[in-house]
């Protein structure tokens, strides 16, 4: 009796592994290999998504640093004491940092885990907008003619495509070029969106795909969209330099003249393309001198490093009245305000009309709360009274 079970329970093991050979074996030949990559680098490591920490198991790119330029501390600076329900909100929902800008200069800051002022995390889409501004940038530099010029002109792959070949350089930045995409889920690994993060060519699968309406007739959010200007932004970028990246444009454009404290770093995908979409990794005060950039129309220390036309028309809404070229904005809360936002709470909040700039950047948000309506103007409203205190002498 004792051995009948023991074959049995033999021949039960073989059948599973046998299943999950087959299982594997179809992911490879149905395309959906980066499945594997996938679950490597988020359940094996305990997480259910793409973390803020996984610089570490993506290769990546640096964007080299070279001389720093401080921040300003205020007068009136104060590290680890954040108001106590703001405080408790941030360390509730895993906050890794939390900066307070004020007339450029540190005014507030606290770090909570295991993070301090020199940790690397994830940008996730904040990189959309630091992207849109290299777009500014090399538009300004000739490299590409505008916002107006066709795709096609640096992405030939979509000449034959009936709405392809009229999209425009600045509807994959405002999310109005109509490029068929599915962006809704992060969590499942046959997500669309979650094969652009962990495929192994991300030019190959986004120049694969095609687009299902007018150009400028409807936003929808599209991680591939700004993939797709990422490819389109390195062709032009190597038309005048075949030897640059999208990462060395960024260090010579930005990085360098705006004195960050650290190279940064941008995910690469297997064929050493960024993961423009997502992956840009820095600290917390570098992050806040990008949103400086955009509180200065560009301008830094008396140079124009982005045109300033290009910085108002980032921050102008489009189609929506929330969303820019690779910006959101909200100018109906008082103060207006727009962002750089990114997964699981990744922002830079920048309030024209008190010279302030916030940064949060953390391992998990709110779940359901909406980051515009509610989670940004608390941050705004939680922030202000310290810009009262801070002119008070002490």
């Amino acid at each position: 009796m004792y051995r009948k079970i023991n074959v049995g329970i033999k021949k039960f093991g073989l059948t599973f592994l046998a299943a999950i050979i087959l299982s594997c074996l179809g992911l490879l030949a149905t395309g959906n290999g980066y499945i594997f990559t996938a679950i490597s680098r988020t359940y094996l490591d305990g997480y259910d998504t793409a973390n803020i920490n996984d610089h570490q198991v993506f290769e990546n790119r640096v964007i080299e640093a070279s001389q720093v330029q401080p921040w300003p501390i205020h007068e009136n600076y104060i590290a680890d004491d954040l108001p106590g329900q703001l405080f408790e909100y941030l360390d509730k929902y895993q906050a890794a940092a939390f900066l307070v800008i004020h007339q450029g200069q540190i005014l507030r800051e606290q770090y909570f885990l295991d993070y301090n002022e020199s940790s690397n995390t994830n940008s996730f889409s904040m990189a959309k907008t630091v992207l849109t501004l290299l777009l500014g940038i090399a538009i300004d530099d000739g490299l590409i003619n505008g916002l107006d010029q066709r795709i096609i002109d640096f992405l030939p792959e979509f000449a034959d495509d009936e709405y392809g070949s009229l999209a425009t350089v600045g509807s994959l930045a405002s999310m109005t070029s109509g490029y068929d995409w599915e962006e809704e889920n992060y969590y499942s690994p046959f997500s669309p969106t979650v094969e652009l993060l962990y495929g192994d060519d991300v030019r190959e699968f986004v120049l694969g795909g095609h687009f299902s309406r007018l150009p400028g007739s409807k936003y929808y959010y599209s991680s591939a969209g700004t993939q797709l200007l990422a490819v389109l932004l390195t062709r032009a970028i190597k038309q005048h330099n075949p030897e640059a990246t999208l990462s060395s444009y960024l260090s010579e454009q930005l990085w360098l003249p705006l004195g960050m404290n650290s190279d940064g770093l941008w995910h690469l995908d297997d064929s050493g393309m960024e993961l423009a979409f997502c992956c840009l990794n820095t600290n917390a005060r570098n992050y806040a001198k990008l949103g400086q950039l955009m509180l200065q129309d560009g301008q830094w220390l008396g140079e124009q490093l982005v045109p300033s036309e290009h910085i108002n028309l980032m921050r102008t809404p489009q189609l929506v009245s929330y969303y820019g070229y690779s910006n959101w904005i909200n100018e109906d809360n008082n103060p207006p305000f727009y962002s750089f936002n990114g997964h699981l709470g990744q922002y830079i909040v920048v309030v024209p009309e008190n010279e302030l700039i916030i940064v949060r950047l953390g391992e998990i948000r709110q779940p359901g709360r909406r980051a515009m309506r509610t989670e940004l103007p608390y941050y705004i409203e939680q922030v202000l009274p310290l810009l009262g205190e801070a002119q008070r002498p002490r």
